[in-house]
């Protein structure tokens, strides 16, 4: 089961490395396409060029987590209308990805976060030319647990399950699902019988559903997912800035979720591990 940290707000890493090995990928967040005030179009991640040095500790950390075994994607899109830009000037916009895929080599995967109506043609054309240019590269997507659950249009205006089906959606290593409000052994389970292949699903929460108090429902759902459904996909947390249940030390989810079934609670409810 991966465990998965979304990480946009760049906090530092320095309490997650003594136990990187309970972390096994990290989606640096959020790349988006504009035109800077002088017309000209540029990548983005947030609001900053990648390469500006504002990123520079963040890039040297999530390098040293790479050659540690921690697996670095790059997350494409979320809200901002980065997927309508990308594709209305797919020739223009393209090759920056590529280019800083080929620059930043430490990388080795794309998570597509489409978040507004797109054409599902546009989608798979992304899709062909990422894995033709970099044919070891992992890919997963963030869909909603609602377009999961059915065969119904998403977020992206597009089937999910179409997608999936085709002969792009191979390509697909597995769906990081927003479970945001239903983190739970049922949605699981219904994402499954609709056809997903456990190891093909991953959920995830907001940090925001979860505290120190309740955090133990999360492992609990886990539990019952991992009974069920031994080859689950893993589990994610957006974002690493305020990760529960220890708000001053996000790095513990990736140690609770990677030992589900080793913790316990102690004499004050605290969780802790055997």
């Amino acid at each position: 089961m991966k465990t998965i940290y979304y990480y946009q707000t760049f906090v530092g890493l320095h309490q997650l490395f003594p136990h990187l090995t309970d972390i096994d990928v990290i989606n640096v967040s959020s790349i988006h396409f504009d035109k800077d005030k002088q017309g000209n179009s540029k990548i983005y991640l947030n609001d900053n060029l990648p390469n500006n040095p504002i990123f520079d500790t963040m890039w040297r950390e999530i390098h040293e987590a790479a050659n540690q075994g921690v697996t670095i994607m790059l997350m494409v899109g979320g809200a901002g209308g980065a997927y309508t830009n990308l594709f209305k000037d797919f020739n223009t916009y393209y090759p920056l990805l590529k280019e800083l895929l080929q620059l930043k080599s430490f990388i080795s995967g794309i998570d597509l976060d489409i978040e507004e109506v797109v054409d599902i043609n546009n989608v798979k054309r992304l899709i062909n030319l990422l894995k033709q240019d970099f044919p070891n590269l992992k890919l997963s997507m963030a869909p909603v647990s609602g377009s999961m659950m059915s065969s119904s249009s998403g977020m992206g205006g597009f089937s999910y399950k179409d997608l999936y089906k085709s002969q792009e959606g191979q390509h697909i290593d597995w769906f990081n699902v927003q479970c945001y409000g239903s983190f739970s052994f049922n949605t699981y389970q219904s994402i499954i019988n609709n056809g997903y292949p456990p190891d093909k699903i991953v959920m995830g929460h907001e940090s925001g559903q979860f505290d120190k108090i309740t955090f133990h429902t999360a492992l609990e759902e886990v539990k019952k997912c991992l009974k069920s459904y031994p080859t689950m996909g893993g589990v994610y947390d957006w974002e690493y800035l305020n990760a529960p249940p220890d708000e001053n030390d996000p790095s513990q989810w990736a140690k609770l979720m990677s030992h589900v079934g080793k913790e316990y609670f102690d004499s004050c409810g605290t969780i802790v591990l055997e």
